[in-house]
């Protein structure tokens, strides 16, 4: 599989599972200058700004699932 494939997956595999519940991330991407370097490493997933409400979600949602 293409890395550039790989990472829009994931990306996509990420979006998802925050939709899950309830958590947009307005800016989750492919970092576009890692996405056309030429260099040979995998693009990198940006996960962008958020509010502070949604950190509070997302903060909450990962603690829940680290049984915290």
């Amino acid at each position: 599989m293409h890395p550039h494939h790989d990472t829009e997956t994931c990306v996509d595999q990420l979006r998802a599972a925050l939709e899950a519940h309830g958590i947009t991330l307005p800016s989750l991407g492919v970092d576009l200058p890692t996405f056309a370097s030429a260099y040979p490493t995998p693009p990198l997933v940006a996960l962008g700004n958020c509010n502070a409400e949604t950190a509070r979600a997302l903060t909450a949602v990962l603690r829940r699932a680290a049984g915290q």
